[in-house]
C-alpha cells in the first residue's frame, strides 16, 4: 500500500509540474493572442449608461473583436460610491425632465444571447449588449422600482459594514418583492452596473459547501485546521473575503466531489491522511462561495484539481460550471472559475472497466441524451477539452448513466479502498 501511495504522489507532482509549465508557456505567448483589458472611463460611463460616473466595470476586446463586460474586486467605500453615483444620475434625469418626469436605468444584459465563450481564457464572459428599464413604462416600472429599492438596501448594509443573506434582503420588503425570485437577480444587475463582484455587495447565500483535509486558513481571525474539524469537515463560509493565510499541509491535489454522500464517505474514512489531499463538495450544483474558495485554493496552493462527478450529462455540466463559469454570473467568471480541472471519474468508460453491475447502470432519458448531444457541440468541450468527447460519445451511444454511489454495490468502502486508489495510481484522469 505504501508503494501505491508513493506512485500516486509522484504522478500528482508530475501533473503539478506539467500544469506549471503550461501556465508559464501561456504567459510567454504574444500578448495579441489574448484579449486586452480596456478600463471604462468615467466620462464614457455617464454618457453610455444610466448608472455611475465612477464605475470600474471594464470592457475587453476578444480575439473576435467583440467587447465584453468584466468586473473587479472593489472595497466597501468604492461600492458605496458606485451606488451613490447611480442615485445622483437618476436624480439628474428627474430634475431635467429627461424622460417625462421619470428616469431610465441602463444595465448590461445577462441574456443567453449575450454570453460569449472565449477559448483563450477557457471561460464564459458577458458580452457588451445593454438593456434599459424605464420607470415611466408600465411593463418596466415595477422592476425598476425593485432595482432602486435593492440599491437603497445595499447602501444601508454596506454602510454598516455587515453581511446579510439573500433571504434577509427579501424579507425587508416582502410587499414589493412578493417572491425572492424577484429580488435575487437584481443583485447581479447591480453588480454589473457598479462593476464589482457580487460578493462585494455583502449579500450572501447560506452555507452549502464543505471542505476537509490538508489545508489551514484564518477565517476572520480564527485559525482553522481542516484535518481537525470532525468527520464532516468545515462548512465553506459565504464570506470568502474574510479568509486569509491559506496554507497547504502537504496536500498534493484537490479532490472536487459532486455529491455529499461520496464526500462523507471520503471524510469518514480519512482518505486525505492516506492520500494527502483537500476534499471539497458543493452538494451538487456549486454555489458562489464554493466556486470562489476552490478558485483561491487552486491559485494560492498551485496544486492540481481532480473532479469526481456522476457519469451523466449533469455531472459534466457541474464540472463545466467550476471550470468555465455559469451564464448567470458570466460577468464575474474571472474570479469564479477554476480552469484545468481534470475529470477523474466516474467516467462512462469506467462502467465496463470496473465491471459495474447492469442493475446499477440507469437508462438515460430522452432529455439526458439530448443534453449529452448538446454537450458534444459545446465550444468549451470542442475547443479546449476534446479528450472528453470519446467519453461523451460512449455515454450517448450506450444510453447508460451511473451515480458515484453505484460503486457501493461492491462494498461501502470500495470507493476509498479500491476505485480511487487505482485511478490515482494509474494517473487515470483526463
Amino acid at each position: 500500500m505504501a508503494r501505491d501511495v508513493d506512485v500516486v504522489l509522484r504522478k500528482c507532482r508530475q501533473l503539478k509540474q506539467r500544469q506549471q509549465q503550461q501556465q508559464q508557456q501561456r504567459q510567454q505567448q504574444p500578448s495579441k493572442a489574448a484579449p486586452l483589458l480596456l478600463p471604462a472611463t468615467a466620462s464614457s460611463s455617464i454618457t453610455t449608461t444610466a448608472t455611475t460616473a465612477t464605475t470600474t466595470t471594464t470592457t475587453t476586446t476578444t480575439p473576435l473583436s467583440q467587447e465584453i463586460v468584466a468586473v473587479s474586486e472593489l472595497s466597501c467605500p468604492q461600492v458605496l460610491e458606485g451606488i451613490e453615483a447611480i442615485a445622483v444620475h437618476v436624480a439628474q434625469q428627474i430634475l431635467v425632465h429627461q424622460h417625462k418626469g421619470g428616469f431610465v436605468l441602463e444595465i448590461p444584459s445577462r441574456a443567453a444571447s449575450n454570453q460569449v465563450y472565449v477559448p483563450e481564457w477557457d471561460r464564459i464572459v458577458l458580452g457588451s449588449k445593454r438593456m434599459t428599464r424605464h420607470f415611466t413604462n408600465v411593463k418596466e416600472c415595477r422592476k425598476t422600482a425593485i432595482t432602486m429599492r435593492v440599491l437603497e438596501l445595499l447602501h444601508a448594509v454596506l454602510s454598516k459594514r455587515i453581511h446579510i443573506t439573500k433571504r434577509d434582503l427579501f424579507y425587508t420588503d416582502v410587499k414589493l418583492f412578493v417572491d425572492q425570485s424577484e429580488s435575487d437577480p437584481i443583485l447581479d444587475d447591480v453588480a454589473t452596473m457598479i462593476g464589482c463582484t457580487r460578493s462585494n455587495l455583502h449579500v450572501v447565500a447560506s452555507d452549502k459547501g464543505l471542505v476537509v483535509g490538508r489545508v489551514t486558513f484564518v477565517e476572520d481571525g480564527d485559525w482553522i485546521d481542516c484535518t481537525r474539524m470532525g468527520v464532516g469537515g468545515k462548512a465553506i463560509p459565504p464570506y470568502i473575503d474574510k479568509i486569509t493565510q491559506i496554507t497547504s499541509v502537504g496536500a498534493e491535489f484537490i479532490l472536487l466531489v459532486e455529491k455529499e454522500a461520496a464526500y462523507m464517505r471520503l471524510a469518514e474514512d480519512r482518505f486525505y491522511h492516506k492520500y494527502p489531499c483537500i476534499i471539497i463538495t458543493a452538494k451538487g450544483q456549486p454555489d458562489v462561495a464554493t466556486r470562489l474558495f476552490l478558485s483561491r485554493l487552486k491559485h494560492e496552493l498551485q496544486i492540481p484539481v481532480l473532479g469526481l462527478v456522476d457519469s451523466d450529462p449533469y455531472g459534466l455540466k457541474i464540472l463545466s460550471v467550476y471550470m468555465s463559469g455559469s451564464k448567470n454570473m458570466s460577468y464575474d467568471s474571472a474570479s469564479l472559475t477554476t480552469p484545468d480541472i481534470f475529470w477523474l471519474g466516474l467516467r462512462p468508460s469506467d462502467l465496463d472497466k470496473y465491471q459495474l453491475p447492469d442493475q446499477c447502470r440507469l437508462p438515460m432519458t430522452e432529455f439526458d441524451i439530448k443534453t449529452g448531444k448538446e454537450l458534444l457541440q459545446e465550444d468549451f468541450i470542442v475547443s479546449n477539452h476534446p479528450q472528453w468527447i470519446p467519453e461523451l460519445e460512449l455515454m450517448v451511444k450506450t444510453k447508460k448513466k451511473a451515480e458515484i454511489q453505484a460503486l457501493s454495490s461492491f462494498g461501502f468502502q470500495y470507493i476509498t479502498e479500491t476505485y480511487l486508489p487505482q485511478k490515482l495510481k494509474d494517473g487515470d484522469w483526463i
